[in-house]
């Protein structure tokens, strides 16, 4: 049964919003088939079951489509318009559907800053010979969980604990810490640090999705912290010496910056590397790639 007539605050007619996909698919059928008859026998339906379903959709759209004759049946100007627009519908439907069903032979990772530092490339080439069925997609969301909250992944590599029930984690590995210096600054010069040299300098943080807080000092020392929200920007203003920052060794991998030296944090603690997911709605592919992850890291 079609919805009554309604308007909006602005006083717009909302008819459309009744439409059905089969109202859709019904009318386009109709315009490629070239007749009622034909596009009954593409559907799977009586002839009568297409006729009513145009006269609804018509009805509801309170415009003429079709025009039809003993001859042909052809779209009115309107008619080709809505069909050009269902076309679009269609075809964003089937594709979420298709998303929807496939999660078999799709897998995105997101991750915030880094993905997997020196196993990244290690890592998609071993998925694309062992498991070429399922596609494989790297990320980059800076958000808190690496796009999995905002529904960009279907997991994530994290490197912060996600307080949030609705994931589930592991650790698959563990990385050194690392300070991110200018390459003409004093401590460029020493093979590694110690964080009290570092907390005598300006310290860039990223508070969204860094592996840094001020809690890995102690609380009385009076840090001198700038903020930041994207790992080029912090790269960038390392560059210039006015900071220096800390970060997981995979950074240094992954953002190799001319000007910029990585030097070891010899008396701080490891970051743990975790893949999160979907408490309820884990993909198939998980133990796959917690498997694959914990190997790349053990080996290193």
């Amino acid at each position: 049964m079609d919805a009554p007539d309604r308007s909006d605050r602005s006083g717009r007619s909302v008819k459309a919003a009744s439409t059905e996909l089969r109202q859709l698919r019904c009318l386009v059928a109709i315009v490629d088939e070239g007749s009622f008859t034909d596009a009954a026998i593409a559907l799977g339906v009586s002839q009568a079951a297409v006729s009513r379903t145009l006269a609804s959709l018509e009805r509801g759209l309170g415009v003429r489509l079709l025009r039809r004759t003993s001859r042909e049946v052809t779209p009115t100007a309107t008619g080709l318009r809505v069909v050009a627009h269902a076309r679009r519908v269609l075809a964003e439907v089937d594709a979420l559907v298709r998303e929807a069903t496939s999660g078999h032979t799709h897998l995105r990772i997101g991750y915030a800053w880094s993905a997997l530092g020196r196993h990244t490339l290690a890592f998609q080439r071993r998925w694309e010979e062992t498991r070429p069925e399922t596609e494989l997609q790297l990320i980059r969301v800076n958000s808190a969980t690496a796009g999995l909250a905002e529904g960009a992944c279907e997991l994530a590599v994290v490197r912060r604990p996600l307080d949030d029930r609705r994931f589930d984690s592991v650790i698959v590995g563990l990385e050194r810490r690392l300070c991110a210096m200018a390459a003409d600054d004093a401590m460029a010069r020493r093979r590694s640090v110690r964080l009290a040299d570092i907390g005598q300098r300006t310290l860039l943080l990223d508070r969204r999705t860094g592996t840094t807080t001020t809690e890995l000092w102690p609380p009385d020392s009076r840090l001198s912290t700038e903020d930041t929200h994207d790992v080029d920007d912090w790269l960038t203003a390392i560059s210039t010496g006015r900071c220096v920052g800390m970060t997981a060794e995979s950074t240094a991998h992954q953002y190799p910056r001319p000007g910029v030296v990585y030097r070891p944090v010899r008396d701080a603690e490891p970051i743990a590397v975790r893949l999160a997911w979907w408490r309820d709605d884990p993909h198939p592919a998980t133990p796959a790639v917690v498997e694959l992850l914990t190997s790349l890291y053990r080996a290193q």
